[in-house]
């Protein structure tokens, strides 16, 4: 067993008061240079590890995190990113810790934009991002750089922009895990329709675009023959918008029967099914949210790939006070598990298992 070094014990070895050794543990002023240099030979020479806990705790400093997300009306996913902080934030309340959300409107820039300049404003200790497009996000994160603010990406990977973590998932392998899975009660399809959520055409989501990358390329590996026909579903469309397109395109392809998207959206089109009572279709699809569960229990989409969105949470939040407050060194990429739900075993996810 290590030896608990006492205040006492490094004082006498540098030869100066308890005082001294606690003001210059807890980098505090009025220490003379050669008092210090005294101290800081015996921490070395002695091989002192300090509880950084204590210190912290000692220090009696107050921390403000932020973490700056999309604006969501009621979205599971979201909600529990949310509440993962939050428990982190009581949890860590001893060292006077407070975490505040603050909102873009999601896809659109300029909100990001307005946002992310009255988060600088503030000067917090620390910020998540869930990123919008690269331009925008990489001009905010440049800012935090230049202002020594360290950040925490959230959902979507952008490892040019030097973030101190990263949590989520791996889209690549989540897209090719998507595609082996689906692969196993549609393997004898012709054709398949991938259902994209779409502003002006195209998708604004960095992670929907790798998980489609990894999705195409393990069926290029392994079912080439099979026809992949995609469906746009415009995003803020109405539901009658929604289940006009899709009416057409299920009457116009009728040798389509199983169908995957890369967002949390399935339900969009799990909820016309069922409403038209199409009991030879399914969709895939991600994220436990309450639409998509209850499609999923009803049969109209088939699995779902969960991505624990209250320990993203949790463990952002965590990750900065690690790094800022305690001072240790953090793990820079953190992949989540890449789990497949069904109506058998989705009553049996744990949302809030950290």
């Amino acid at each position: 067993m290590t030896t608990r070094i006492r205040i006492k014990d490094i004082a006498e070895r540098a030869g100066v008061s308890v005082g001294t050794v606690d003001r210059v543990l807890h980098n505090r002023p009025n220490v003379s240079k050669p008092a210090r240099e005294k101290v800081e030979q015996a921490l070395k020479e002695m091989d002192y590890q300090p509880n950084m806990y204590a210190s912290a705790l000692a220090y009696n400093k107050s921390y403000r995190f932020i973490m700056l997300m999309p604006r969501h009306e009621s979205e599971a996913y979201w909600e529990e990113i949310e509440e993962g902080a939050h428990k982190c934030e009581d949890i860590r309340r001893d060292f006077h810790i407070t975490v505040e959300i603050k909102y873009y409107q999601r896809f659109n820039d300029g909100s990001f934009t307005q946002t992310a300049q009255g988060i600088l404003a503030e000067k917090p200790d620390g910020v998540v991002v869930v990123p919008t497009q690269l331009e925008a996000t990489q001009a905010f994160t440049n800012q935090l750089h230049d202002q020594q603010i360290p950040f925490i990406l959230l959902d979507s990977y952008m490892p040019d922009l030097r973030p101190l973590s990263f949590f989520g998932q791996d889209s690549f392998a989540s897209g090719y895990f998507a595609a082996k899975m689906l692969m196993l009660i549609a393997s004898k399809e012709k054709e398949i329709m991938l259902m994209k959520h779409t502003k002006d055409g195209r998708v604004v989501s960095k992670q929907q675009d790798n998980r489609e990358v990894g999705f195409r390329h393990y069926m290029t590996d392994h079912f080439p023959q099979i026809k992949i026909t995609e469906l746009h579903l415009p995003i803020g469309g109405s539901r009658k918008e929604y289940d006009a397109i899709l009416e057409d395109f299920f009457t116009t392809h009728p040798d389509v029967h199983h169908c995957i998207t890369m967002c949390s959206k399935a339900h969009l089109v799990g909820t016309f099914l069922l409403k038209t009572n199409r009991r030879d279709i399914q969709i895939m699809g991600y994220d436990m949210v309450n639409k998509n569960a209850e499609c999923l229990r009803e049969g109209s989409i088939s699995f779902l790939i969960a991505q624990h969105a209250y320990q993203q949470g949790y463990s952002c939040i965590d990750t900065l006070f690690k790094a800022i407050v305690l001072k240790k060194k953090v793990t820079p990429v953190n992949y989540m598990p890449i789990e497949l739900l069904c109506r058998e075993n989705e009553q049996f996810y744990r949302r809030t298992q950290l």
